[in-house]
């Protein structure tokens, strides 16, 4: 059925069951898995407190420092697993663009995401970067709740 599982994680708590969830499903139908994380190019005017208080030398050291320890602690649990899992880590201004295109170029034919957990009104207003890939893509996406 799928062969090949893109899992987005932005390392939050729901994402990280998203991750578990979709190694396990790849572990059960015996596909690989490639897990991406998209990290927000530095802007000088931001509101971002992290990046505020940042230089582009810290910001781009703090980015591979938390990404490394992301990758670090999925690599593991998908050995563990017995799961075949690739790490990608894309900048990119549109995150949903990002998981759509490196979907497409890793050749995925399934993506698994997580919900972002909003209900009502603040989530049609905030919007999600997972409503935007499901009405932008043709590869199936499995959401995570």
């Amino acid at each position: 059925m799928y062969k090949s599982i893109l899992i987005p994680t932005d390392g939050s708590e729901l994402a990280a069951k998203a991750v578990q969830h979709g190694m396990a499903f790849a572990k059960e139908i015996g596909a690989k898995i490639t897990i991406l994380t998209v990290t927000m190019p530095f802007h000088v005017f931001t509101l971002d407190p992290q990046i505020v208080e940042d230089t582009v030398d810290q910001y781009k050291k703090r980015v591979q420092a938390d990404t490394a320890k992301l990758f670090g602690t999925v690599a593991k649990a998908a050995n563990a697993a017995g799961v075949a899992c690739e790490t990608v880590q894309v900048e990119h201004e549109h995150p949903y663009r990002a998981i759509i295109d490196t979907a497409k170029s890793r050749g995925c034919d399934l993506i698994v995401m997580a919900s972002h957990g909003r209900r009502g009104v603040s989530a049609i207003v905030l919007g999600s970067e997972t409503i935007k890939v499901l009405t932008h893509t043709k590869i199936p996406v499995l959401v995570h709740r």
